[in-house]
């Protein structure tokens, strides 16, 4: 498989696409947050966490549309408020599903597995019929288009550093509001004894909800962030969904630390195999190295270790 490359050759190869798993990884760690917090705290495994993502690249493509249309002076900065309104808008929807449905299947993981799945159905049939079958792709801002020249043979894409800057700080803001606000607290509450917390006044109910919808609004923004990296189509979440699933179990359930970890590995393991080896054959060795690894140590890499 190397001995094509020369030493150098396989060092700018190593370099390059380290550089594009960073970028696979921005978006993994965006979803697999998102799902992260919701499996880690409620036990649910939301089929439809793509479909989130894919509303919020939706939305982006809208906002790209509507500025382009209306606001061309302001295009430049368009991609924020695309952004926090992909947020707001999974997260309103992730929000609505919850008290509609998911709160009424809490402790039945295969009635909620299939009411996600099904929800993902009609979710990608209602972009279908809304935006088409066909794929469609975003209009970047001039200062997001290129790459910067690292060294002779390495170029980044200044996209790709963007994703990446803004999955850092989305990432800094979750363990900011998890492990620094009332809010996280209860959070932390409610998974380490969710009778407890309710017999001290937290509303476990109302914690659910806010987190269903945190969740889901966090696949909003990796939804804006896909749109850098590839069209967005009625399916395009489910290519994305069982990977997101394999980093959160891989990671450790309700563990941040854990998650970063299993989607920067996870993430670097694809992006490099896929260069020497068929995307297909890169996914099943994936696949298979985490697998031995689970049954080494089925509880992931890090756990949250309560006091039974």
């Amino acid at each position: 498989m190397f001995g094509d490359y020369s030493l150098a050759d396989l060092s700018a190869i190593f370099a390059m696409q380290g550089f594009a798993g960073l970028i696979l990884f921005s978006v993994y760690l965006l979803m697999a947050l998102g799902l992260a917090i919701i499996f880690g705290q409620m036990g649910v495994i939301n089929m439809a966490h793509g479909e989130f993502m894919i509303l919020g690249a939706y939305v982006t493509y809208l906002c790209s549309t509507f500025f382009q249309t209306y606001l061309p002076g302001l295009f430049a900065a368009y991609f924020f408020v695309a952004m926090a309104l992909a947020f707001l808008a999974s997260g309103a929807l992730g929000m609505l599903v919850e008290w509609s449905l998911i709160r009424h299947l809490y402790k039945r993981p295969l009635d909620t597995l299939l009411a996600t799945w099904g929800l993902s159905l009609i979710l990608q049939q209602t972009y279908r019929t809304v935006f088409g079958a066909r794929e469609v792709g975003v209009e970047l801002p001039s200062w997001l288009i290129g790459s910067v020249q690292v060294t002779d043979t390495i170029e980044v894409p200044i996209n790709g550093i963007f994703v990446m800057a803004v999955t850092t700080l989305i990432t800094l803001g979750v363990a900011a509001l998890m492990y620094r606000s009332r809010f996280g607290a209860q959070v932390r509450a409610v998974v380490q004894n969710r009778a407890m917390a309710g017999a001290v006044g937290i509303d476990t109910e109302k914690v659910d909800r806010l987190t269903f919808g945190l969740g889901c609004g966090i696949a909003g923004i990796a939804g804006s962030a896909f749109t850098m990296v590839g069209s967005t189509g009625p399916t395009s979440g489910q290519l994305y969904i069982v990977d997101t699933f394999l980093i959160v179990v891989f990671g450790g359930a309700a563990s941040l630390l854990g998650t970063i970890a299993s989607a920067f590995s996870i993430s670097q393991t694809q992006s490099t195999l896929e260069f020497f080896l068929s995307g297909s054959t890169a996914k099943v060795i994936t696949l298979l190295a985490v697998v031995g690894i689970l049954m080494l140590r089925p509880q992931g890499l890090f756990t949250l270790k309560v006091r039974r």
